[in-house]
C-alpha cells in the first residue's frame, strides 16, 4: 500500500473511527456475508479528510444549509395552498371542506414517507433520497397546480407530501452526520426553524399571492420552483454524508490507485433485508406506540402542537378577516407573531446549550434523556397561556388586534419550546432505537396534524372563536404535567421498558 494514501484497515478487534463518539448499534436494514477484515477500509484516526465530522466548517454549513432549505421549501408547500382553498373550491364548484383536503392529505403524506425514505438513506445514502424527493414533490406540486379537476389537485398534493417528507426525515439524520453531540443540538434547533418557519411563513405569501392577478394557482407555482431551484442546488453541492457510504467511494478510490481489488467497504458486501426495513420502520414502530408510555404521551403531545399549527392555518384568517375587517394578504399578516415566538424560543433553548455542555461534560459524556425536558415545562405554560390569550381577546373587535397578535408570540415560544425538547428527548431515550422512535412519532403526529384542518375553521364558526380558543387551551392545560412527569419519573420507566431490554440484548448477542 502506498505511504500518502493513509489508509486505515482494521482488524475486527479494532475500533471503527474510534475518535469519535460512540453510537449504540442498531440493527441494520441490510445484511451480507464474510469477507477478510483485514481489507476493510475504514476512517483515519484521529483525522480523515473524508470523514463527514472532519470537514471544514464551511463545507459542513453548506451541506447543511442546503438540506435544511429543503426541509423549509416542504413545510412551506404544506401550508401555502391552505390560502388558496377557498377560491379553488368556487373554480372547482366544490365545498371548502373538499378544498381543504388539499392540506390534509399533504399532511398524511408526510406521515406515510419514513417507511419510504428512512430506509431509502441507509441504503443509498443521504444524497440521491433527498434529490428525488425534493424533486418529485416539486413535479407532484407543478401538477396540483396545473389540475383541472379537484380530484386531480387533491391526490397530486398527497404525491408532493408523499415525497416532500424524504427532507423531514432525512435532514436530521444528515446534520447527525455532520456534527457530534456538542454542535448537534445547535444544528437541529435551527432545522426545527425551517419545520415551523414554513408553515408560519407560508399563509402570509399564500394570501398575497391570492389577492394579487397572479392567481390562486400560483400558490403551487411557487413552491414547485423553490423545490426545482433546491433539488438543482442539492445535485450540485450537496456532498454524500453516510459514512458507510462515504467509506464505499474511499474504497472505489483506493482500488483504482493500488490495483488491489481485494479492497473493500463493509457497506459494498451488504444486501437488503426487508424483513429488517419492515421490523424497523413499521412494526416496531406501531408496537412502541401502543407499548411505551413514553413513546405515546410525548408524540401525543407533539402531535397536539403539530396539529394546532395547521387549525392555525384557518382560525387566524378567519378571526382577523371576520372580526377585525382585514382584507386578504393583511389577514395573513397576524402570522408573523408565530414567527418571532418560534425565533425567541431558538434564542432560549440555544441559550441553555452552554448549561446543557457542563452538564455533560461533568457526566463524563454521558447525557441523561430527562435534561433535555428542561425548556419544554415553562414552553407548556407559556403556550398555554397564548392560546387562553388568543380565545379571549380575538373574538371582538373592541380589543385591539394586536392582542391576539402578541398571543401568537406566547403560542410560537411554546410550540417550538414543546416540540424541540420533546424530539431530543424521544431520542436520547431510545438511542439504541432512535430511527424507530422518530418514525413512530412522525407517524402519529403528522396523521393527527392532517385532521385538523379538515375542522378547524368550522369549529371557530360553530362553537365561536372564544370557546373554540378555550376547548384547545384546556387540551393543553391538560397536557401541561407530561414533560414534568417524564422529567421526574422518565428514567424508572426506561428501566422497565420491554423494548429497550430487548434492543440491549440484541446488540449483546
Amino acid at each position: 500500500m502506498h505511504q500518502h494514501h493513509s489508509t486505515t484497515f482494521c482488524n475486527p478487534g479494532e475500533a471503527h473511527n474510534a475518535h469519535k463518539e460512540e453510537k449504540p448499534q442498531e440493527e441494520q436494514v441490510v445484511s451480507g456475508g464474510a469477507q477478510n477484515p483485514d481489507y476493510a477500509v475504514t476512517f483515519n484516526s484521529p483525522y480523515d479528510d473524508q470523514n463527514p465530522q472532519d470537514w471544514a466548517s464551511c463545507k459542513k454549513l453548506v451541506i447543511s444549509t442546503t438540506a435544511c432549505t429543503g426541509t423549509l421549501v416542504a413545510s412551506f408547500n404544506s401550508a401555502i395552498y391552505a390560502a388558496a382553498a377557498a377560491v379553488s373550491s368556487t373554480e372547482f364548484k366544490v365545498g371548502s371542506r373538499v378544498t381543504a383536503l388539499g392540506t390534509s392529505l399533504f399532511v398524511l403524506g408526510f406521515a406515510s414517507g419514513p417507511v419510504i425514505w428512512a430506509p431509502g438513506s441507509e441504503m443509498l445514502g443521504r444524497r440521491w433520497p433527498l434529490v428525488v424527493g425534493v424533486f418529485g414533490s416539486c413535479m407532484f406540486t407543478l401538477g396540483s397546480g396545473m389540475a383541472e379537476n379537484v380530484q386531480t389537485l387533491i391526490v397530486c398534493r398527497f404525491f408532493a407530501g408523499l415525497f416532500g417528507a424524504s427532507p423531514l426525515c432525512i435532514v436530521p439524520a444528515v446534520l447527525a452526520d455532520l456534527y457530534n453531540s456538542t454542535y448537534r443540538g445547535i444544528a437541529i434547533s435551527l432545522y426545527t426553524l425551517t419545520v415551523f418557519g414554513g408553515p408560519f411563513l407560508a399563509p402570509i405569501v399564500g394570501d398575497f399571492i391570492v389577492a394579487s392577478h397572479l392567481g390562486w394557482r400560483w400558490t403551487l407555482y411557487l413552491p414547485a420552483i423553490l423545490g426545482l431551484a433546491n433539488s438543482l442546488v442539492l445535485l450540485l453541492l450537496f456532498r454524500e454524508t453516510f459514512a458507510p457510504l462515504v467509506l464505499v467511494q474511499k474504497a472505489q478510490l483506493l482500488r483504482q490507485q493500488t490495483g488491489d481489488w481485494n479492497i473493500y467497504a463493509e457497506q459494498e458486501k451488504l444486501k437488503l433485508d426487508f424483513h429488517a426495513v419492515v421490523k424497523k420502520y413499521l412494526t416496531r414502530p406501531l408496537r412502541m406506540l401502543a407499548t411505551e408510555p413514553i413513546i405515546l404521551l410525548v408524540s401525543a403531545y407533539m402531535s397536539f402542537i403539530y396539529g394546532l399549527v395547521y387549525a392555525l392555518l384557518g382560525a387566524y384568517p378567519y378571526v382577523f378577516q371576520h372580526v377585525y375587517g382585514m382584507a386578504t394578504g393583511v389577514r395573513a399578516l397576524p402570522f408573523l407573531g408565530l414567527l418571532l415566538g418560534v425565533v425567541l424560543a431558538l434564542i432560549f433553548i440555544l441559550g441553555q446549550h452552554r448549561s446543557y455542555c457542563r452538564k455533560l461534560e461533568a457526566n463524563n459524556g454521558k447525557t441523561i434523556p430527562e435534561w433535555r425536558l428542561g425548556p419544554a415545562i415553562p414552553g407548556a405554560v407559556v403556550f398555554t397561556m397564548g392560546l387562553f390569550w388568543f380565545a379571549w381577546t380575538g373574538f371582538t373587535n373592541d380589543v385591539h388586534w394586536m392582542a391576539p397578535t402578541a398571543a401568537g408570540v406566547f403560542i410560537g415560544f411554546g410550540v417550538v419550546c414543546i416540540f424541540l425538547p420533546c424530539f431530543n428527548y424521544l431520542v436520547d431515550a431510545f438511542l439504541p432505537l432512535a430511527a424507530s422512535a422518530v418514525a413512530a412519532n412522525i407517524m402519529l403526529r403528522s396523521a393527527v396534524a392532517a385532521g385538523f384542518p379538515l375542522f378547524s375553521t368550522q369549529m371557530f364558526e360553530n362553537l365561536g372563536i372564544q370557546w373554540a380558543g378555550m376547548l384547545l387551551a384546556c387540551l393543553a392545560t391538560i397536557m401541561i404535567p407530561i414533560p414534568m412527569v417524564f422529567r421526574a419519573y422518565g428514567s424508572t420507566l426506561r428501566a422497565k421498558s420491554k423494548i429497550l431490554v430487548e434492543a440491549a440484548s440484541e446488540v449483546m448477542v
